[in-house]
């Protein structure tokens, strides 16, 4: 069944989820650094190129506002939710709340990116909505931007070839190694669309690489890949390490003694990777994944500020 919602509530949704994180910084504040405390401005020349920046960047920061919302009030395209319904079995797992949720974010993560064919591939419909709703599954019930370093998504028909360097002090040998995907602090999102389309298909198996590549883009976020990205409070970073950090360790000795779970093995390689990989369980599997590791969904379900082992 395809469900339809108002451009007010899709409106409603923008201003709670995705407003309040759009602009880092306060204007009036900035003002206030400038022209009282911190700075003494003799140079008319100065005051004018300084309120000309700050008016530049308001007109920016209020057109970005006004073309999401003019986005926000067209419908939901009935054609995108068929794509969603038979290529995202997660989705129809959604309560209906948070199919609204993701229907405004596809839309704005759609008007924002750039998806480029490599290797042959024609950029259709399909392949933008499947990818963006997949995307836009991390974003849902946070107050966050849509990816907001992110401009572009690479697509290949299948599994590619990528060019690796590596050094030992003495030697630098270059090779290459076949990949799924991968995600660029400073660049593009690289998908292969087989990977894509086979990996999705089931739900259970824990393995997603759209939800692996961009759990990358979130952990990128403060400008490292650490597998901790940006939390709400600095208080949570203790938890957070102490729980992930401990789970690291213990998925690294399963791997060693060939000992599987559902968290895949790949997430022993770095704590990023164990970060993504714990991410894909997490959403894809996450009942396995709350009675076998309790602690660990809770800390995923805390920053996520969701409940996937609720969804039916």
């Amino acid at each position: 069944m395809i469900t339809r919602y108002t451009a007010n509530s899709a409106e409603q949704n923008y201003n709670k989820y995705i407003l309040p994180k759009m602009s880092n910084f306060n204007f009036a504040e900035s003002f206030l650094v400038y022209f009282i405390g911190e700075r003494n401005i003799s140079s008319k020349i100065e005051i004018i190129t300084i309120v000309t920046a700050a008016i530049l960047l308001i007109t920016m920061y209020l057109y970005k506002i006004t073309k999401h919302k003019r986005i926000l009030a067209k419908p939901f395209p009935p054609e995108w939710e068929k794509i969603i319904q038979k290529n995202v079995p997660l989705y129809n797992r959604l309560p209906d709340t948070l199919k609204q949720q993701l229907h405004s974010l596809v839309k704005i993560f759609l008007s924002e990116k750039e998806f480029e064919g490599c290797g042959g591939v024609k950029i259709t419909d399909e392949i933008k909505v499947t990818i963006a709703s997949q995307a836009c599954m991390l974003l849902l019930n946070r107050k966050t931007s849509v990816f907001k370093k992110l401009h572009t998504i690479l697509v290949y028909p299948q599994t590619y070839a990528a060019k690796t360097v590596s050094s030992d002090g003495i030697v630098t040998m270059e090779g290459h190694s076949i990949r799924l995907g991968e995600s660029w602090q400073n660049g593009p999102v690289v998908l292969a669309w087989d990977s894509i389309t086979s990996k999705t298909s089931e739900i259970g198996d824990a393995q997603n690489v759209v939800l692996h590549e961009f759990a990358h883009q979130l952990d990128q976020e403060d400008g490292s890949a650490n597998g901790a990205p940006i939390l709400e409070n600095k208080s949570s970073y203790i938890t957070w390490a102490r729980i992930l950090g401990r789970e690291y360790e213990s998925l690294q000795k399963n791997a060693r003694k060939n000992i599987n779970s559902v968290i895949d093995t790949y997430g022993a390689t770095n704590p990023a990777e164990f970060f993504a990989v714990v991410t894909e369980a997490f959403f894809e599997n996450p009942q396995n994944l709350q009675k076998n590791h309790p602690e660990l969904y809770r800390e995923l379900s805390n920053y996520y500020n969701l409940n996937p082992a609720e969804w039916q």
